[in-house]
């Protein structure tokens, strides 16, 4: 087992940096094509089914012009779009509903791999990379719209807008309402609502996935439904355990919350030569026990110009500068928060500091390109017990020997501690004091340089082994980690699947493979984190 471990280990290095390695070659009448055959073959296809279209118009090979802008336009990890990447054979950009019924009955009958895609920030690329022959990308950005009904309390949104679109949306409407969802304003929103989501509202209102109402799903016999008709198991699935797993998911009906008129942010650092390791440790025991109105993240950095590390306390308060004062003299005096530390602002204004954009008008949450690609490797963890003080400073030292990896601590407590951990796919709720990501970026080309950055991940991930969650070591799927588990493509099996689906989900994991095996039982939608269905191999139907 070790020796196994120890090899894909080695297999994994080298998956973003070559097509060498291939998870599993499809044996499908896919195989049998010239690409430009397969192409036309699938034009036909979508032709037929939408004899009243131009489906010409939304579909691209890499013979067309607009194939490469449509394919790189919504690449976040730089990673994943380098010469050696494996592209899609074809690219479709549905207008409407009946493209992506079409797209899902073309690709069965072609045996073509789909991968699914709204915003991109998928960090392994599953959303637009397969390590297949032959794949297909469905790219959902063209769907986007936004409903925003204030009397209901109510939102409708389409997978392909971004959390900065309906963030706008929702601030157009009203100035007290609110969604609880993440600070990135150009993350898609089907990846974010199917696989958890979370954001500053969280101790408040919970994650993303608790605050949906309603959704609408193509399912693989092509089928739109909406929670009525798909069934309280399967809109319990995708409120948390991916929804590329089930199908295909066109809109959210999301519940708002409300805010007040008046927030308050603040962002103080301390490094390591003034008190950050004593303040960064006390950090731990009150975090999630201060009031649920104050959300309190951590981030700590390697500062290699003042060889320290600095430890960044940014806070987001419902209230205004004096209630947050008093809140912190009580709660948390020793992070020293004064009057000249806040800032009051809008709840739509505090979305822009988080992406330190506070500056620019509130129109640039609807750039969707806000934000430039850069190379990225993330990992996750999570916290039970507090590190103890000889450990936090045993991190540090690790953390400037490494020099480039930063970790930032979010903080549970309040609402996340009162769900139950089955209310939702994600089970990561009471007894967590927090979540850790693990992140490095940069901007120098080269496999000998990926390998590196991506290597000293994985040697902090190793060196927090002792300090974090275990059996299973918990891991979310957000962050999306090939390094923890894969899948071999289309013949996904329980025991593989079963490595990386405990991490992300605990004990909801054996739920999620009943679903699959219910909703896509020859387990169409695929990759090589997907939930698998459970049949004997004599029963299942994949592509061969």
């Amino acid at each position: 087992m070790k020796e196994m471990k120890s090899f894909y280990h080695s297999l994994l290095l080298l998956l973003p940096l070559t097509t060498s390695f291939v998870f599993q070659s499809f044996t499908s009448v896919a195989g049998e094509y010239h690409s430009r055959s397969v192409y036309e073959t699938f034009l036909k296809c979508m032709s037929h089914r939408n004899s009243s279209d131009h489906v010409s118009s939304i579909l691209y090979n890499p013979n067309n012009s607009s194939y490469t802008p449509t394919l790189q336009a919504y690449i976040r990890n730089k990673r994943f779009n380098t010469s050696t990447t494996p592209k899609p054979i074809i690219i479709v950009t549905p207008l409407h509903q009946t493209h992506v019924q079409s797209t899902i009955f073309c690709s069965k009958n072609l045996s073509i791999n789909l991968r699914i895609r709204s915003g991109g920030h998928d960090f392994e690329g599953l959303s637009y990379v397969s390590y297949t022959r032959h794949f297909l990308l469905l790219d959902m950005s063209n769907l986007r719209t936004i409903d925003v009904n204030i009397t209901e309390e109510t939102a409708i949104v389409e997978v392909g807008a971004t959390i900065g679109e309906l963030y706008y949306r929702i601030w157009e409407k009203s100035k007290v309402h609110a969604f609880p969802a993440g600070v990135c304003s150009t993350v898609g929103i089907g990846g974010h609502i199917s696989g958890g989501g979370y954001g500053v509202l969280m101790r408040k209102y919970g994650l993303t996935v608790d605050n949906i109402v309603d959704a609408m799903i193509v399912d693989v016999n092509g089928r739109v439904l909406d929670r009525k008709s798909m069934g309280e198991d399967l809109f319990w699935a995708i409120r948390g355990g991916g929804g590329a797993s089930f199908g295909v998911i066109l809109s959210y009906k999301l519940r708002l919350v409300g805010v007040p008129e008046t927030v308050t942010v603040f962002r103080v650092s301390k490094s390591s030569e003034e008190k950050g390791i004593d303040i960064a440790d006390r950090w731990q025991y009150v975090a999630d026990k201060i009031d649920r109105d104050l959300f309190i993240r951590l981030y700590i950095k390697p500062d290699n110009a003042k060889k320290t590390i600095e430890a960044e306390f940014t806070g987001f308060f419902l209230g205004d500068s004096d209630q947050l004062v008093s809140v912190m003299n009580e709660g948390f005096p020793e992070l020293g928060i004064q009057k000249d530390n806040c800032k009051e602002m809008s709840w739509i204004e505090s979305e822009l500091f988080w992406s330190s954009t506070d500056k620019a008008p509130v129109e640039v949450l609807l750039d969707r390109s806000l934000f430039t690609s850069q190379y990225a490797k993330r990992k996750s963890d999570f916290l039970q017990i507090p590190i103890p003080r000889d450990g936090m400073e045993s991190l540090f030292r690790k953390m400037m020997e490494l020099r480039v990896v930063g970790l930032t601590f979010n903080p549970y407590g309040g609402r996340m501690s009162e769900i139950p951990d089955w209310e939702t796919p994600f089970p990561h709720r009471a007894g967590n004091i927090f979540k850790i990501h693990y992140g490095v970026n940069w901007h120098e080309e080269g496999s000998e340089l990926a390998a590196y950055y991506v290597n000293q991940t994985r040697v902090l991930y190793d060196f927090m082994t002792p300090f974090v969650s275990k059996d299973p070591r918990g891991a979310y799927l957000n962050y999306r980690d090939l390094d923890i588990g894969v899948s071999s493509v289309g013949n996904n099996s329980y025991s593989e699947g079963r490595v990386y689906g405990e991490k992300y989900f605990k004990g909801n994991f054996d739920r999620l493979v009943k679903v699959k095996t219910m909703v896509d039982p020859g387990n169409f939608f695929t990759n090589e984190q997907s939930i698998p269905p459970r049949f004997d191999s004599r029963y299942r139907r994949m592509f061969r």
